[in-house]
């Protein structure tokens, strides 16, 4: 048995550190992962939206020709980004700064309101699509175009799959930006 063997075996305060620095190692592996599921949803929800127009008879509709279906094309090319860059910056095996860990933080927070926004707008013209709106006689447009509907229908689906990849995401930077930080001191009055 040589020295470290010893001090391992005997001390065990190295063993405990590298216990904790395997700890940290699978959390940040399992923070990468979970920040590349969100480029890949982006991404298809993406595609599947642009590729997403229809023609018949009474007209042409495409994602373009709707406002909310533009944003939400938008806001999931620019959330793929991040979450590439941000998964690539996860992956590196070395201590969060605390100037990361608020920059980590702040957009994790702003690309999930985003993000969220950007599902709940495209929801409600689909909404719209679907129903139609009986007091301004505008008639159901999916009767017409049902596989458009369908095709945004699975993108705005794909979308709030990704919102919840980002709300998690979220949560980790929270937690990892909070815990640097000590506990208020408790006074007794």
């Amino acid at each position: 048995m040589d020295n470290t063997d010893t001090m391992i075996h005997c001390g065990g305060g190295e063993t405990s550190q590298r216990q904790e620095d395997d700890s940290k190692s699978g959390m940040r592996s399992a923070e990468a992962i979970l920040r590349l599921l969100p480029v890949i949803l982006c991404i298809a929800a993406l595609v599947l939206m642009l590729k997403d127009s229809e023609t018949n008879e009474l007209a042409s509709l495409s994602y373009s020709n709707l406002g909310a279906f533009k944003y939400l094309v938008h806001a999931n090319g620019i959330c793929a980004g991040y979450s590439l860059i941000a998964a690539i910056i996860a992956a590196l095996h070395r201590p969060i700064t605390m100037s990361q860990a608020w920059t980590f933080f702040f957009f994790d927070q702003v690309l999930t309101y985003l993000i969220l926004g950007a599902g709940a707008v495209a929801t409600q013209v689909l909404y719209l699509a679907d129903k139609g709106d009986k007091t301004i006689t505008w008639s159901s447009a999916c009767v017409s175009f049902g596989g458009f509907c369908h095709k945004a229908t699975a993108s705005v689906a794909i979308t709030f799959i990704a919102v919840l990849c980002y709300a998690l995401i979220s949560i980790i930077s929270s937690y990892q930006l909070f815990t640097k930080y000590d506990a208020p001191l408790s006074t007794n009055l």
